[in-house]
C-alpha cells in the first residue's frame, strides 16, 4: 500500500465547495506546458477535502511566474512584493490565526531576494504552508540562473556557465530548524496531492519543495526523475516506517554501512533482506539531514537516488499561539495597552 493510499483526509466534514469552485475568471497566463499548471490543478483538487470554507483560505505570493497563483484561486489572496511573501503571511497568521494561509513562491523569490525571510519563517514556525516551485531558473525575467541552478548552467546571465554553488533548499531548511520539510514533483500528481495533504495537516510551518519544469527556459531539468525510463532508478519515495527501496522491481535499497555512510545495495546480488535496509523515520533529524544531502548529479555512476516525500516532521510551538498567549497574559496583568505611552516610553527628552 502506498503512502498516497494511507493518508487520511483532514476531517469527515463534507466539502463546502468543489475544485471547480476554486477556478477564477482570470485567464491562466503561464506558458503552455509549464509545470505550474499541474501544481495549480492538484491544489484545487485537494483543498476541498479540508473541511474549510473558501473565505477561510488565503494565498500569498511574491514575484515570479509561480506568484501569479493567487489570481487563479477563488479564495482570498495577495500578490505581494519580491521575496516578502513569507513576512506578509506571518503577519496575517498572527492577526488572523484561524485562517489557512498558503505561501506560493519560486526558487528565486524565496531563496534569493527572499532568502532571509524564508529562514526566519522556518525558525519562527507560524502555522502556515510554504510551497516553493523550484525550476532552477528565473522564468519571469526570461532565463537567468537562479540560486538553485547547477554549477556550470549556461543561461542569458551566465553565457560561459554559472560559477556559483547552488542552494540545496531542504538542507537549508533543516539548518533553519524547520519543523516540516517535504519534496514532490509536478509530474507525479498522486504524490503531489499526498504531500499537499501532509503539509496542510502539519501544525507549524510546512515547507514543500516542488520540482517544476520550465519548458521554455530550463526544459528537462528534472526529466531524470520523471521520465519512465530513468525514474525508478533515480528516485526513492520516502514512507515513514518503511525501508528505502527503489528500482524497477524495488530490489535496490539504501543501507547504512558500519561508518554511518549510506550505500546502494542490490537485495538479490548482495544477499540483503528489506529489514537490513535504512528504515525511514520522519522524526529522525540526523537521518533527515543525510537524506537532504542525497543531491548527487543523477547522471553520475553510483549516484544516490533523489528522495521525494516527507523528510522530517516534528511538532513544536507555533508563533501565533505563543504571541497570543503573551498578549493575553499582558492584558490580564497590566490591562489594555496605551500605544502613545508605549511610543513615548520612559526615556524621552525635550530639546529646547
Amino acid at each position: 500500500m502506498s503512502q498516497t493510499d494511507t493518508l487520511p483526509r483532514q476531517d469527515d466534514l463534507p466539502p463546502s465547495f468543489t475544485s471547480q469552485d476554486l477556478v477564477t475568471d482570470q485567464d491562466v497566463r503561464w506558458c503552455p506546458g509549464c509545470g505550474d499548471y499541474s501544481i495549480l490543478k492538484q491544489v484545487q483538487k485537494v483543498l476541498p477535502e479540508f473541511g474549510l470554507k473558501k473565505e477561510e483560505i488565503v494565498f500569498v505570493s511574491g514575484i515570479g511566474c509561480s506568484s501569479r497563483f493567487p489570481y487563479y484561486m477563488n479564495t482570498y489572496g495577495m500578490h505581494s512584493i519580491h521575496g516578502r511573501a513569507a513576512a506578509i503571511a506571518t503577519g496575517l497568521k498572527i492577526t488572523r490565526p484561524e485562517l489557512s494561509v498558503w505561501v506560493i513562491s519560486g526558487d528565486g523569490d524565496s531563496l534569493s531576494i527572499g532568502g532571509n525571510h524564508t529562514i526566519h519563517l522556518l525558525r519562527k514556525n507560524p502555522d502556515l504552508n510554504l510551497l516553493i516551485f523550484n525550476n532552477q531558473i528565473y522564468g519571469l525575467t526570461k532565463g537567468q540562473f537562479s540560486p538553485t541552478s547547477p554549477q556550470g548552467k549556461v543561461t542569458k546571465s551566465s553565457p560561459m556557465g554559472s560559477v556559483e554553488h547552488p542552494f540545496n533548499p531542504l538542507a537549508l531548511a533543516l539548518g533553519a530548524d524547520a519543523s516540516f520539510i517535504a519534496r514532490s514533483i509536478d509530474r507525479d500528481p498522486a504524490h503531489l496531492q499526498a504531500m499537499i495533504r501532509r503539509s496542510h495537516a502539519h501544525k507549524g510551518t510546512s515547507l514543500l519543495e516542488v520540482y517544476q519544469n520550465c519548458n521554455v527556459f530550463n526544459d528537462g531539468a528534472f526529466f531524470t526523475f520523471t521520465d519512465r525510463a530513468t525514474k525508478s532508478d533515480s528516485v526513492v519515495v520516502l514512507e515513514h516506517g518503511q525501508p528505502l527501496l527503489f528500482g524497477a522491481e524495488r530490489r535496490k535499497g539504501i543501507r547504512m554501512d558500519g561508518g554511518g555512510t549510506p550505500k546502494i545495495v542490490d537485495l538479490d546480488a548482495d544477499g540483503y533482506a528489506e529489514s537490513d535496509l535504512w528504515i525511514h523515520d520522519e522524526k529522525d533529524l540526523f537521518k533527515a539531514s543525510l537524506l537532504a544531502r542525497f543531491f548527487d548529479n543523477p547522471t553520475e555512476p553510483g549516484a544516490l537516488p533523489r528522495p521525494i516525500g516527507v523528510f522530517y516532521a516534528v511538532e513544536r510551538p507555533c508563533l501565533e499561539a505563543m504571541v497570543h498567549r503573551q498578549l493575553t497574559y499582558a492584558r490580564e496583568k497590566f490591562g489594555e495597552g496605551n500605544l502613545d505611552k508605549l511610543i513615548e516610553g520612559d526615556s524621552t527628552w525635550v530639546i529646547r
